[in-house]
């Protein structure tokens, strides 16, 4: 499996391009935590002539490198998931998948499966694209980098975050009015010396940052 990661090509094949729905123009972000490896999922924005806006959930396209029955497929298989542990993560793909060719990285070309939504202003979805495309990540977000913009309305992108964040608020407040139920409870993070013992704990807080990337995931995932 390691040896068929190392020979996978970095560079996007032209032909692969030409079949998929091209987002590389568009303005594109990801919102992690600051200790992630790997960011999957991006979120793109523009604002159409008739006024409305087109947000894209972009996820990797891990799909594109993993050829059936491959000693690859078949370790993925065997794994079934990758392992978050406090301080180190135990991938389902060799690091060179997750961590290089299936993560979303500023200023990098990458292979993703998206949903593209035309939403009003008033946060009503009228329409809705899925299908393959490649994109451009413009920036990668820290949730406190974001947070810091959605309290102080300034910062790097502010206008394209504060935009994000009002429509996500809506679908919010949209889906506990139909009846959703509030899951969230109070997640601890472990903080570890340089020998990975535990020397603390904190809690983990969720902020509009974070219910931003939620909601549009939830959007995905929905339609």
């Amino acid at each position: 499996a390691m040896e068929e990661a190392a020979r996978i090509p970095d560079a996007i094949p032209a032909a692969e391009i030409k079949t998929r729905r091209d987002m590389r123009d568009v303005f594109t972000i990801t919102i992690d935590p600051a200790d992630a490896k790997d960011f999957d999922d991006a979120i793109s924005y523009r604002k159409l002539k008739n006024g409305v806006y087109e947000i894209g959930v972009h996820i990797a396209d891990v799909s594109y490198y993993i050829e059936p029955d491959t000693a690859l497929d078949k370790d993925a298989y065997e794994r079934a998931t990758s392992v978050y542990l406090p301080d180190r993560v135990l991938p389902m793909l060799p690091e060179h998948i997750s961590n290089v060719l299936c993560s979303l990285r500023p200023n990098e070309e990458k292979l993703t499966f998206s949903a593209i939504f035309q939403i009003n202003a008033k946060g009503e979805v009228k329409s809705h694209w899925l299908g393959r495309t490649i994109i451009f990540s413009n920036h990668r977000f820290t949730y406190e980098e974001a947070q810091d913009i959605i309290e102080k309305k300034e910062g790097i992108y502010k206008d394209e975050i504060l935009l994000l964040n009002e429509l996500a608020q809506k679908f919010r407040k949209q889906r506990f009015r139909n009846g959703a139920i509030n899951f969230s409870s109070q997640e601890v993070r472990f903080k570890l010396d340089e020998n990975g013992k535990p020397i603390g704990i904190v809690i983990k807080e969720s902020k509009e940052a974070h219910q931003l990337i939620e909601e549009f995931m939830l959007l995905a995932n929905k339609t």
